[in-house]
């Protein structure tokens, strides 16, 4: 399988994000700097998380216009599957490959914490390994994750069944106390209508190695390498 993940000044976890696949396949992905215009043949693109820019303008914003990104936009249109995490959430909002927008945490602080995620629809090749109802363990680390999406965009995401992950508590109850940041409806992650984009803001490649604690983001990678496979 062809993985290309695509490096921004500022990035800070396309290493993460290497690893959790490399451990599974024993092939290094493509590192594909971000002022590059081509990119190599990818069954899989990722935007990693980070701080691309600096942030200094709006998160992803900068980063949405950088010249790889038209080919990324180019290929995700075309049916190539693109993972973002965080930041690389934010890009996939910023673009407009994904709806809804995402805003400064609702307590105006940095969170970086275990959180846990309900899965919503894994009919996915980037879940099948999960159930529907499964809740999996994963750190998040953002400022800017506040998911919002008015009601049009919502009932249109409910319809496609394009919500990917809720914040929960550990038994699976979606409770305002289990939101970090404020997400609308306790959004953690979404699909495009196709399904062949994921955009979430918790990483799960920071649980997929013995030394990050819980692997349980471990089944995502395997279900996107299982169906390429």
């Amino acid at each position: 399988m062809n993985i290309s993940i695509i490096v921004f000044p500022g990035t800070n976890r396309e290493k993460d994000m290497g690893m959790a696949f490399s451990s599974l396949t024993g092939q290094q992905p493509n590192f594909v700097w971000h002022k590059d215009t081509d990119l190599p043949q990818s069954d899989l693109i990722v935007l990693p998380g980070g701080f691309s820019y600096g942030d200094y303008l709006r998160c992803g914003a900068m980063a949405a216009h950088s010249p790889i990104m038209k080919e990324v936009i180019h290929k995700a249109k075309s049916g190539t599957r693109v993972l973002g995490v965080c930041n690389g959430f934010q890009m996939l909002i910023e673009t407009q490959l994904l709806p809804g927008a995402l805003l400064r945490n609702k307590t105006l602080k940095f969170i970086c914490k275990q959180v846990s995620l309900r899965t919503e629809n894994t009919d996915t090749s980037f879940a099948h390994h999960l159930n529907d109802g499964d809740v999996i363990r994963v750190p998040v680390a953002h400022g800017d994750g506040n998911y919002f999406a008015n009601e049009d965009i919502l009932k249109s995401l409910e319809d496609h069944r394009q919500i990917a992950f809720r914040y929960c508590d550990t038994n699976g109850n979606v409770t305002g106390e289990a939101n970090p940041n404020g997400s609308t409806q306790n959004i953690a992650g979404i699909y495009n209508k196709e399904k062949t984009i994921l955009g979430m803001m918790p990483h799960p490649e920071n649980a997929t190695q013995i030394h990050q604690g819980p692997l349980e983001g471990k089944p995502l990678f395997e279900s996107i390498l299982n169906q390429a496979a």
